[in-house]
């Protein structure tokens, strides 16, 4: 499995191949949020700046935002998440990804947190 890659706003991103990235909430963002009850996600081909608001997260205790961590178009959404978005809670590093992203710029992954400086962030 390819290493993640993190940000700040708690996002991962696991790099699936030369340019596109599958981007989620860490584990530690859905405990935070609790049980997420609804999820609002963009369409296939939005283009999106990075820090940009890509998704829009409720929960029972408060509602957030996925924000864009790199810059790039919505290639693909995690449908399933519309009628469950209980997935995000039970697998958020897995089957509760939010969407895929083709990268205008692959090289900036290398600005995000890798898992050691990520853990520091959150300790």
């Amino acid at each position: 499995m390819t290493a993640l890659k993190y940000t700040e706003d708690h996002e991962w991103l696991r790099l699936e191949g030369d340019d596109m990235v599958t981007v989620g909430i860490t584990d530690h963002a859905q405990n935070a949020l609790g049980d997420i009850v609804f999820i609002q996600l963009p369409a296939p081909g939005d283009r999106f700046a990075a820090g940009d608001e890509a998704a829009v997260i409720e929960s029972v205790k408060a509602a957030g935002d996925l924000k864009m961590p790199l810059a790039g178009t919505v290639v693909a959404v995690n449908e399933k998440l519309a009628d469950a978005p209980a997935t995000i809670n039970e697998d958020p590093l897995g089957e509760g990804w939010f969407i895929r992203i083709k990268l205008d710029d692959p090289a900036a992954l290398d600005g995000l947190l890798d898992e050691a400086a990520y853990n520091a962030l959150i300790d």
